[in-house]
């Protein structure tokens, strides 16, 4: 039998789909399913692009009118009262209350959070992991009065020995430092804040180290790593993104904190240089405890301020989402 008979008679190989391949993906592309599918995905990120979109314009109609009785001084002033009658309060110390706040708690739950995650996931037995797991979702489902009732009626009374030993050991800083009174400060409320955003981070930096592929500590446990280094060059690399985006969820919570706030801080419209001194304010927490008792106009003047959280907030999420863009090299997705 002649050989070259035999090669010239195969079949050429080629990448290039078969005439009956590519009928099925047309025939895939164009099924009700997966057009209903479509219609209901594009309609849905459009919903959502619209509701945020008129949230924007009624805020900023409402605001418009406040700031345009007394327009000289709003973001700067301690006191802004457009009306001449309640509500009175000044947007430079709310926002500073709102951001130092939520500065303070994520300062204490993103490492605590980051912390039980990976406790959970690579350190626990599974038993006792999942025990820790269920008593975390139990504190992301406790309402925000409760946690209010608890931090007004339990946390205040106990923080009288640490706010003393920061004075003591810190209080030369001037910002650990504190006069006496009861601890009803912006350090309080970042630690009641700590406590509720914590369930938000742990459950969903736990999901995403639960996600690392399992070579990749295989590997580095091959390697001669110890569990630590095995965490430090492969867990954490690979949930760098999760982690920020679980911050972000936390820090939004923080942010818009209503009642534990309104119950635990007294409203104080003074920028202090200690954050143990007695008093603050948040946007949330004065929208909540001035709205009853505001005027028509008043109310307005309070939309104005909920205008200039909401943008905070815009602000912080597009830093989130440049942040993790820049970074998606380590998220892992394309290991």
């Amino acid at each position: 039998m002649d050989i070259s008979t035999q090669n010239t008679a195969a079949p050429p190989v080629t990448d290039q789909p078969s005439d009956a391949q590519q009928k099925r993906a047309a025939r895939g592309a164009t099924r009700p399913g997966d057009r209903i599918f479509l219609g209901l995905s594009r309609g849905s990120g459009i919903f959502l692009l619209v509701i945020m979109a008129a949230i924007a314009v009624f805020l900023t109609y409402r605001a418009a009118i406040a700031i345009g009785k007394d327009e000289a001084n709003f973001f700067t002033t301690f006191e802004w009262n457009p009306t001449g009658t309640p509500p009175e309060f000044g947007i430079a110390v709310l926002a500073f209350g709102t951001v130092v706040s939520s500065i303070i708690a994520m300062a204490i739950a993103v490492p605590v959070s980051v912390g039980i995650a990976l406790f959970i996931t690579h350190y626990a037995p599974r038993r006792i992991g999942g025990v820790i797991a269920y008593v975390v979702d139990l504190l992301a489902a406790v309402p925000s009065i409760v946690y209010g009732l608890w931090g007004v009626l339990f946390l205040v009374p106990q923080l009288d020995g640490l706010y003393g030993w920061l004075d003591d050991y810190l209080g030369w800083t001037g910002v650990f430092s504190w006069q006496g009174g009861a601890p009803r400060s912006l350090f309080t409320v970042g630690i009641l804040l700590a406590i509720m955003i914590l369930p938000i981070i742990t459950n969903v930096s736990r999901e995403v180290f639960r996600q690392v592929p399992q070579m990749h500590e295989e590997a580095a446990l091959a390697l001669g790593a110890t569990r630590w280094e095995v965490i430090r060059m492969a867990v954490l690399p690979f949930g760098r993104s999760g982690i920020i985006s679980a911050s972000m969820l936390g820090l939004g919570r923080a942010l818009g904190e209503t009642m534990a706030v309104a119950m635990v801080l007294s409203p104080l419209f003074d920028i202090q240089a200690s954050l143990l001194d007695y008093g603050g304010g948040t946007f949330a927490q004065n929208i909540a405890s001035k709205f009853n008792e505001a005027t028509e106009m008043g109310r307005d003047a309070l939309i104005a301020s909920g205008l200039v959280l909401f943008v905070i907030t815009l602000l912080v999420n597009g830093a989130a989402r440049m942040i993790i863009a820049r970074r998606k090299e380590y998220s892992g997705a394309n290991a």
